[in-house]
């Protein structure tokens, strides 16, 4: 089974608005204490009653706080181990682009890889920085753009 595929199993099923009021409500009430403090301590109470408060740091708390985040507005989450290696066609769908462009950058040099065998291998970690970087290109080819707009007038 494919990467991608197992990160698709195990999806969360949709959550009622209920739900998601209480993820959002979760969410704030994390970040503000963040922004109030540098550690915090969560307590977790059920139907049968309350839990001893765990302290939790502030870099678990925030990628908590994000992954309420993800869920409240109802996009996809999945984690992934960072030294996962992506076969090309699971990179090329992760940047969301063909594979023979991926194998283009690849021998190109812009995107790291390792042989296996004869198949390609390319950690999480490089795919990340890798689309980080395309991001940052494409922000500033608009950026240039724009300017080019503005300089000839054509703003609107």
């Amino acid at each position: 089974m494919r990467t991608l595929e197992k990160a698709r199993q195990v999806l969360p099923p949709p959550m009622s608005p209920k739900d998601i009021e209480m993820v959002r409500v979760a969410q704030r009430c994390i970040m503000e204490a963040l922004d109030h403090s540098r550690a915090a301590a969560i307590t977790l109470t059920t139907d049968t009653g309350e839990h001893p408060s765990v302290e939790v740091p502030p870099a678990a708390l925030k990628l908590i706080g994000q992954l309420l985040g993800a869920m409240s507005e109802g996009r996809p989450i999945a984690l992934v181990p960072s030294s996962q290696e992506f076969s090309t066609v699971e990179a090329a769908h992760f940047l969301n682009v063909s594979r023979p462009f991926v194998i283009k950058e690849i021998e190109a040099g812009r995107l790291p890889h390792r042989m296996v065998g004869t198949h390609r291998r390319v950690a999480f970690e490089d795919l990340i920085a890798y689309a980080r970087k395309m991001r940052e290109n494409q922000e500033a080819a608009l950026e240039r753009l724009a300017e080019n707009a503005r300089e000839l007038g054509l703003e609107y």
